[in-house]
């Protein structure tokens, strides 16, 4: 297990990328609402980063987009007709609605499950637990696709342990790995497991918000540290500081994020963060026989909305294969002065900050980590996965054809009713599951000769 290697899957960003608001809590969201966005830059946006990580060295992967305008949802809301006809409906009865169906939000890959590495699990096996996004109805829609995608990808059942999510509804609501950060020596390692959670559903014993809902409970955290077969000494729990949601901090990883024994958080992330972060530093040393590396950012240094609008710690916190490990942070980082200036004096920690520009996801609340969901695999492991969604210099030149082939420079809500885009999707997306040797995994699919 020591060679094993964490693999970022980033997703490829969708070509009905939109401000649709659709995400209360995301501060981002809801200020950008209704403007005009580019999916064209958005997914060149996406494919620069990976193209850059690729060259650092980092084994990339990606992940395909659903198909959006999501005409199946819409007949199973009792609207019927061709899939033109239903669009044209819910558009003049329910804009709304066409907006949710029209989310390119699972773009944000580190929502689409929680992954264990086989070093953690009991039997010695990845365990894959699809998020079941129940906050929110535009996400809710993805897991279907998403169970698909993961299964496609990771299909060696001797390898890897697909999870069902778990039961849709608020008392076991699940974000993904974007409330879920693991500890360890190095990748291969034997790790600690921290779930970060926003509230109890069951219990109600936890700390309110009193401006923005908590997504994450405690329980969905609880099922799937079981269901990934992970020893509960080897497991941790920690809520959410309510002030952080009331913020703007919908999932953890707007407010923390860890590496192999590095954790880069603020002051406010969490409840009783003084003894989390004792105990996080025991676990480590007892069970991963390393010491802990321990950033933490005081409100007097860069204050909570600072951190939230800049999305500072939804940057990358990633080990080179030289060991160098660095920062993947978000362009607006460097236009922040003072977030700037904190940035350059870590360096005895992170040895270099490289920033990005991802405005598009940016602006709709998401930033470089929302992009990619972390897989820890050893060299078996990785050899049996669909080898086509490996990132490399071919995968590159062919994807960034395909969004200059297929993609609007330009896309505002009125637009999302239009006819031609939902042809330019299918056309889009039926000529990416060739390019990614997927097979016909859309549900359009089969209706095409």
């Amino acid at each position: 297990m020591d060679k094993a290697i964490e693999v970022n899957f980033d997703g490829i960003i969708g070509p009905t990328h939109n401000y649709g608001g659709l995400s209360y809590g995301n501060v981002a969201s809801l200020d950008n609402k209704k403007m005009m966005s580019s999916p064209r830059d958005a997914a060149l946006e996406g494919l620069e980063k990976m193209k850059f990580l690729a060259n650092k060295g980092v084994v990339q992967a990606v992940l395909p987009p659903q198909e959006r305008p999501f005409i199946p949802v819409l007949r199973s809301l009792g609207f019927s007709g061709a899939p033109k006809e239903i669009l044209s409906i819910v558009a003049k009865e329910n804009p709304e609605l066409l907006a949710a169906v029209s989310s390119a939000a699972c773009m944000w890959t580190a929502n689409a499950a929680t992954i264990s590495p086989s070093a953690d699990s009991v039997d010695g096996k990845v365990h894959i637990t699809p998020a079941n996004l129940s906050s929110k109805f535009h996400r809710a829609i993805e897991v279907e696709t998403t169970s698909k995608i993961l299964k496609n990808i990771f299909h060696d059942t001797n390898l890897f342990i697909h999870h069902e999510p778990l039961i849709s509804g608020t008392y076991f609501a699940d974000e993904g790995a974007a409330n879920h950060t693991r500890f360890c020596h190095f990748h291969g390692a034997k790790g600690i497991q921290l779930f970060v959670y926003g509230k109890e559903a069951f219990q109600g014993n936890h700390i309110a918000t009193k401006r923005y809902p908590a997504r994450q409970t405690l329980e969905a955290s609880q099922a799937i540290s079981r269901l990934h077969n992970i020893p509960p000494e080897q497991v941790l729990f920690a809520q959410q500081n309510p002030e952080a949601i009331d913020a703007g901090v919908f999932h953890n990883d707007v407010i923390s994020v860890g590496n192999e024994n590095m954790f880069f958080y603020h002051e406010k992330a969490f409840l009783d963060q003084e003894n989390l972060i004792r105990t996080i530093e025991e676990k480590v040393s007892t069970h991963c026989k390393t010491t802990m590396r321990f950033i933490e950012v005081k409100e007097k240094e860069i204050s909570l909305s600072d951190a939230v609008s800049s999305y500072l710690f939804n940057s990358q916190l990633i080990t080179l294969p030289n060991q160098k490990v660095i920062l993947v942070a978000p362009i607006e980082c460097k236009e922040n002065e003072r977030i700037k200036r904190y940035l350059e004096g870590v360096n005895k920690s992170i040895d270099d900050v490289y920033y990005f520009n991802l405005r598009q996801s940016m602006r709709n609340g998401g930033g470089p980590a929302c992009l990619r969901l972390r897989v820890v695999l050893t060299p078996q492991e990785l050899a049996t996965i669909n080898q086509k969604v490996i990132f490399n210099d071919d995968l590159y030149k062919s994807l960034k054809e395909w969004i200059h082939k297929h993609y609007r420079d330009r896309l505002s809500p009125k637009d999302l009713a239009d006819p031609k885009l939902l042809d330019e999707v299918y056309n889009a997306l039926n000529e990416l599951t060739h390019l990614l040797d997927l097979g016909p995994m859309y549900h359009f699919q089969q209706y095409l000769a």
